[in-house]
Parts: C-alpha cells; structure tokens; sequence
C-alpha cells in the first residue's frame, strides 16, 4: 500500500498487487468528504409525488431523504397504532421538524446528498446501528458455517439494549476478545455523539468520518499487506497509532518514505494512475476495452483488435472475453464508476460459454467492496449489472467540462458558425432601434464570413440601410458571437438574438389577435325560411332515384307519378343512390313527404323533363287535355294544375305524352327503362339551369311563371 499525502490539498493511495494497480483512492480536502458524517437537520420541504423530504443540513444544497430510509422511532402514535409498515412521508415528518440523518451517498451534479435516519458507525471488525436490535453477517460472508459461527459470537457479546450489531468481513475468524474490544470502542463513540445531539442546534454536524488515511487502514489493510510506505510524518503516526489500536501487531508495517523522488513515481504508479483516465484500454492479447461514461450509465465496449488465438472464432472471441471480464471488474474499482453498467462482449454461441464469462465477472467483482448485482447475458449478448455509487468517480473529480463544447466534445464547423451568425446579423439589422451592427466571432468564422459571405453581407445592408462589421478575437472558443449595437446617436443597444426573436413571436401574435376577424354567419329567420326556394329540381330527382322498392309509396299515384317521369324507379334495384338515400339520413325523406302530403295551392309537384330519367311533370295546352282523357286523368293523380300555358313556353313533346298515358293505363307493367339500373346523377344545389331561347326566367317565392309552371 503507498499513500501519497505530501499534498495539503490531496490525498492519494494505491493498492498493488503482484506489480498491477489493483485499487486506487482519491480525496481533495476542496471537494470534502460527506460520506458517514452524522449532522442534525431540519425538514425544509416535503414532496408527496415521490415521498420523500429535503433536510438542511448546513450545506448549500439539501439533502434528499426517502421515506423508506426514514426511522419508525419518526412515526407518530397514530400511525403505529394502525400498524403501517411504512405510511407516506406526509404522516411521518413535518417542515421545520429536526432530524438526525446520515450522509450515505455523496451529491452528484445538481443533485443533493442522499441521507438516512439509520445511523451506523463502523470499527475495525463491527458495525454499530443504534435504534435496532437486530445481530447480523456481512453479506460478503457466503460460507453458511462461518456465518453461523460468527452469528453465535456477537449473541454473547455485551451489547445495549436498541443496538444492532454487523459482523464485517475482517472479523471472520477473530477472537471475541477483539470483537468485544471492537465494541466498546463502538459505544464510546456513540455516547459522544449523543451528548452533541442533546446539545447542539440544527443544523449542525454532530459527528465527522475519519480521514481517508485512517479510513483506508480499517477498511481495506488486510494481514495479506506487507508494507504501507506513507511520505508524509504525521499521516505516518495517525496510521501507526490506529493499526496499535486496532492490530497492534502490524504496526510495524507502516514505513515513511522520505526519498527525493517522489513515491508514485518511485514505484511506477504515476503511469498506472494516468491510464486510469484513458477513454480506451488495452488488452493484453492485443484487445481493448472502450468506456464511455454518462451520468447515470456506463456503456464497455469489448474489441478484438489483434487478437487471433486460435482458428475456431469462438474460442477466441471466448478466451478474450474472460480477459475482459477481469480487466472490467479492475476498472469498476479504480475508476469508482457507479450506477448501470452495460458491457457488451464478442459475440458467442455456444451457451456453455456464456455461463462462463459471466462466472469470471462474478468472480471478479466479490473483490469490490461497493455492492453490485448483475444479470445473464441478453439475447444481443449484452450483461448489465449496477453497482453502488457513493462518490462521484474519479474522472468526475478530477476533470471539468469543457468551456466549449459543454461536455459533448464536438464544436460546430465554421461554415456552420457563419451560417447562424448571417441569420442573427439579419434579425439585428430588422431592430428599428439599432444602426449599426459590431459581431465578433473566432478568426476561422470571420475568416470564412468575409471570404464565403461577402455578398450575402453587402446585399444585408443595402436592402436594410444599416451598418454591419465583422470583427475576430482568438480570445474565445469557435463557437463565440458577440454582438455590440449601436442607435443613430452612437449609443449601445442592448441584443440578445433569442430574446429579439421572442419578441418578433410576441408582435407578430398581437397582430394576428388586432386583425379584424370575419363576420359570423347569422341564421335565417322563419320568414325567411319559408320564402326560401326550393329544392332543385336535379336534387328532388336525386331523391326519387336514390329509394328502393320497398322505401316507395304504395298508392297508386305515386307509382304512376313514377311510371310517368322515371320508368326505371318502379322496379329498380337497391344500389347506389339507395345507399346514399340511407346515409344522408331521413332529413330529406320527411321533408318531402310533407311535401308530397300538404302541396302548396298553385304548385305542382317538382320533377325533371321526361327524357332525363327523374319525374316527369305533365304538362299540356288546354285542348291537349281534352283531347287526350288520359293525361287529363293523370294531371288529377299527380297534382298538376292543368293552366293555359303561355305561347312561349315549350309544349310536352307527343311521345312524353304517350309515355305517361301508358303508365298511368297500367302501372302495374314495367317497362324495358324500367328493367335497366337507374344512373347515378350528380347533386347540383347552387347552379340552377339557365332559361332556354323562348322561356322566361322562373318567378320567385313559389309563384307560378309565365308558362304555368309552379316553382318551387
């Protein structure tokens, strides 16, 4: 073990194994160290959505308490009368209540720390938890005899009452003079922090971890280390005083160092330390490794590279796997990466070697001392673990992000750079307070705007009338745009590009709502209505057309009004217009059987010319009636009033006459227009047919015209 803390400021110490780095630690006193401390601290808010509480604890940001990490000691008389294992965070603490947490999870970015009400102190060889009663095993212990054996141990040890014990790892196998020692040490600890709970004021600290020298020591100095070289004099004594206290006889162990070189250097860990750091790590069968990490995951990449070890490709691809599972499992520890970590290996098929990589990984990782779980390999040959994250890493510690490109590593090109600046060059020019435009940019963008974009900037001005200079200072990055307006006067405007546009969005908006909005449409007056005309006579045939043999009327008139205009209604089949009749609904049905029923005086009944295919309207001279007995007979039917047509209008032609004479003789018969399929017309509302030569032009509001002719 080598601990460099020549360093006020730093504090780094490495774990070497058969000449490999194997386990590294870093703490800077200006990050702090929260982990482990206890404080007393006061509930600022409380948020139901997520159950949990914020606590301030005396830091800037504050901590992040869940309701499962909250004591039963926290709950009220009534909750625990009911018997609720765990209630919602609303019914269990208050704002403005003091609570004793502890720091288990250091904050990350913008997050605060993650705390806990169950305290724990740890020793050398036991962990004490005040407020439980419970005695159990670390979980690292697998083998089920020693854990028994070790569990039978701490039920003879002195404890006090409402004080849990755990068992760590370095006390397997210790006597129980060490473990009872262990423990005093545990309570005489934990009555000093009582007496500062009683009376310090929250939010105060109550009780501080030891330093990561000392820390290290009990938590990580094994009897398998044969030598601490530490180069600092007084870090040397802390570390040999707490191993006499705890294992005197290692205190010998600890050496200072106190040569010139300095000591990672010495021994070869500055180039070890600086690997740590690399996004790709090499093999050593000619493979490597790519880790990339986000905030919340980490994604491992395994590659070939050179690695040809044998002809059959799945022995290879399974021999550089286990490689890589070792090197993934030392790079977890070193780098103390946390969260979800997805590692996607080479490709095997064979199932059995699978299983095997995923047993070296497993292997591998009891090592680690943060806790982990990890999963079988997926489908796509893909195994995802987590692993506990109670630090931010040491990449995160130790870099920041880039001024530049924020943290992406990628920065816009310079075609791109004066393509955005042209477009905010063009939203300064439309201000009607600015006259003159200054934007400074890096030489590259302004290098290519005055060689790219000359004449786009001359027509700029010309069509704007205002001024515009284009100026470079290699001061910033690539990215950089600076604007500085002037008015007529000479005077600075202030522009901000993304505040100009949502003020150009606000305008345009009030605008829009200023414009005159058209007039609403105002509904006909009853008066109205019934002056209105009616429908065309296209649509009533429409109309006629569209019913099917069993949607028509059964008296004989209307089947003679049938017979007469449309032959082919009578006995037509259910088709098209049959289909449309039903779908628009019986709106049209009614209204035209009102119609039908209850015609006006003076009109007829609509209908098309009989060439046309719709219902014929008859209509004849006086002595065509009386001629013709039949036709007279079936104007009765229909309902037409037989007038003295005026010399103008168009007389019924002889063979339409005849037509309707028939059908009105015998209805009954269909006739071979009858047996053919009525076609499908289009609807014509708004066009009306134009006067022929010789006609007069129809009479409004349902009066009759010139020729007899009722309109509708």
């Amino acid at each position: 073990m080598f601990v460099n803390a020549i360093d006020s400021e730093e504090c780094r110490i490495a774990v070497m194994e058969d000449g490999e780095l194997q386990e590294l630690y870093i703490e800077r006193s200006s990050l702090g160290h929260h982990v482990g401390n206890v404080y007393k601290g006061r509930v600022t808010n409380i948020e139901p959505s997520i159950q949990a509480a914020f606590v301030d604890y005396g830091q800037p940001k504050n901590g992040f308490l869940h309701v499962s990490d909250v004591s039963p000691s926290y709950h009220p008389e009534s909750v625990k009368a009911r018997g609720q294992i765990r209630p919602p965070i609303e019914r269990v603490l208050k704002r403005g209540q003091e609570v004793i947490v502890q720091v288990t999870k250091e904050g990350l970015g913008t997050k605060g720390a993650t705390m806990s009400t169950y305290l724990s102190i740890a020793g050398r060889y036991l962990v004490l938890m005040p407020g439980l009663s419970r005695v159990g095993v670390s979980r690292k212990i697998e083998d089920d005899d020693s854990r028994h054996k070790l569990r039978d141990v701490l039920a003879t040890l002195e404890r006090p009452k409402n004080m849990g014990l755990i068992a760590r790892t370095a006390g397997l196998d210790q006597p129980k003079r060490e473990l009872q020692r262990d423990l005093i040490y545990l309570k005489r600890v934990w009555k000093l922090i009582s007496d500062r709970i009683a009376t310090s004021k929250a939010p105060a600290e109550i009780f501080r971890e030891s330093d990561l020298v000392v820390r290290t020591m009990r938590d990580i100095f094994t009897t398998d280390i044969e030598r601490v070289y530490i180069d600092d004099a007084d870090v040397a004594r802390r570390a040999r005083d707490f191993l006499e206290m705890t294992m005197p006889r290692y205190a010998d162990c600890v050496t200072l160092y106190d040569d010139r070189i300095p000591l990672f250097h010495r021994f070869g860990l500055e180039e070890e330390v600086a690997k740590v750091y690399d996004r790709t790590v090499p093999l050593p069968c000619g493979g490597y490794l790519v880790i990339d990490q986000a905030e919340a995951l980490v994604a491992i990449d395994v590659n070939s590279g050179k690695f040809r070890a044998e002809k059959n490709a799945e022995e290879s691809a399974f021999k550089l796997n286990l490689e890589a599972a070792k090197e993934i499992a030392r790079q977890l520890r070193l780098r103390d990466m946390g969260g979800v970590i997805v590692m996607d290996f080479v490709d095997m098929r064979a199932e059995k070697h699978r299983r095997g990589v995923e047993e070296m990984l497993r292997k591998e990782l009891k090592r680690d001392r943060a806790r982990q779980k990890v999963l079988k390999t997926s489908k796509f040959g893909l195994i995802e673990m987590t692993r506990q994250r109670m630090r931010p890493s040491i990449e995160r510690s130790t870099f920041m992000e880039c001024p530049h490109c924020h943290g992406s590593g990628l920065i816009k090109t310079a075609e791109s750079m004066s393509l955005e600046v042209m477009r905010q060059l063009a939203l300064a020019v439309s201000q009607e307070n600015v006259q003159q435009v200054e934007v400074t940019v890096h030489p590259t963008v302004g290098h290519y705007i005055h060689n790219r974009k000359r004449r786009a900037l001359v027509k700029l001005e010309e069509r704007s009338g205002k001024k515009i200079m284009v100026l470079s200072d290699d001061h910033g990055g690539q990215e950089m745009v600076q604007f500085h307006c002037q008015d007529n006067r000479g005077l600075p405007v202030k522009f901000d590009p993304q505040e100009a546009a949502r003020q150009q969005r606000l305008k345009v908006q009030q605008q829009q709502k200023a414009a005159p909005s058209p007039a609403p449409a105002v509904s006909a007056s009853p008066a109205a209505k019934e002056s209105a005309p009616a429908p065309d006579e296209d649509e009533t045939e429409w109309e006629a057309t569209s019913k099917t043999p069993s949607q028509q009327p059964d008296d004989a008139a209307t089947k003679a009004t049938g017979a007469a205009g449309d032959p082919g209604v009578a006995g037509a089949p259910s088709g098209t217009g049959a289909k449309r009749s039903r779908s628009r609904g019986g709106r049209r049905r009614r209204s035209k059987a009102k119609r039908d029923a209850t015609p006006a005086p003076g009109n007829g009944a609509p209908g098309g010319d009989a060439t046309g295919g719709g219902l014929a309207q008859a209509q004849a001279a006086p002595g065509d009636t009386a001629r013709d007995p039949s036709v007279a007979g079936l104007v009765a039917v229909v309902g037409v009033s037989a007038k003295p047509a005026a010399p103008a209008a168009a007389e019924a032609t002889p063979s339409a006459t005849d037509a309707a004479a028939t059908a009105a003789a015998s209805p009954e018969t269909p006739t071979d227009a009858a047996k053919a399929k009525p076609k499908r017309r289009r609807r014509r509302r708004s066009a009306k047919k134009p006067p022929q030569d010789g006609q007069s032009p129809p009479a409004a509001n349902g009066q009759a015209g010139p020729s007899g002719q009722a309109q509708g």
